[in-house]
């Protein structure tokens, strides 16, 4: 499934040879692990390692397999919910997963920098900055400034989703399949998809069932 990446560290005059760190070769690898780890959260059989052993290990450096773009609900923690421990993910949230230059170059980081092979956009069913968005279209109100400027950006979802029966886990979808088209349109996401190094794509996670399901 992942192979061990072996990294030499210096420590004084001794060169210590680390091969802790699960490193799989390509993104299907990674995506592979992260589903499993999905399964053992849904089994309650977890085995994440947070020892002091491995803190020193990631201390040395850090080998994410994955990157994780999701949203800010407090019941939705990746790092939890894909049964990954210290040095595994590269997180980051925003409400109702939006982007902006921030979330690019932290991406990109994990790309250029650390060779991280998957990314994966996590929506959520029920989620709330969706349904906020939505409140305010159907009701044509304008929220605060920096909340209206969320609404803004996942409005483009309610437009594709707004026939739809369930139309809240609908946007949500639609939200999470525009945002991983925009990822993939990004020069160094672009290039990087292009060469087969990374993998993007969406996926939901069910808050009852803690089950996550690729779009």
């Amino acid at each position: 499934m992942g192979s061990k990446l072996q990294t030499c560290y210096s420590l004084g005059n001794m060169t210590v040879l680390d091969t802790s760190i699960p490193h799989p070769p390509t993104p299907e690898a990674a995506l592979q692990l992260l589903l499993d780890g999905n399964r053992r959260y849904v089994n309650n059989a977890p085995h994440l390692d947070e020892s002091p052993q491995r803190r020193a290990e990631v201390a040395r450096g850090q080998h994410p397999y994955a990157m994780v773009l999701g949203c800010v609900d407090s019941r939705v923690p990746p790092e939890l919910i894909f049964d990954s421990g210290l040095g595994e993910l590269l997180v980051v949230r925003t409400a109702g997963h939006v982007l902006d230059h921030a979330v690019l170059g932290s991406l990109e980081f994990g790309i250029e920098a650390l060779k991280i092979p998957l990314l994966v956009v996590l929506g959520h069913d029920r989620c709330g900055a969706v349904k906020s968005t939505l409140d305010a279209l159907e009701k044509h109100m304008h929220a605060h400034e920096d909340i209206d400027w969320l609404v803004e950006h996942i409005k483009p979802a309610f437009e594709v989703a707004q026939h739809e029966q369930n139309l809240l886990d609908a946007t949500v979808k639609a939200h999470v399949r525009i945002t991983v088209n925009e990822l993939k349109q990004t020069p160094i996401l672009r290039e990087a998809v292009e060469q087969r190094k990374l993998q993007i794509v969406g996926a939901m996670y069910n808050l009852e069932s803690g089950k996550v399901k690729l779009l």
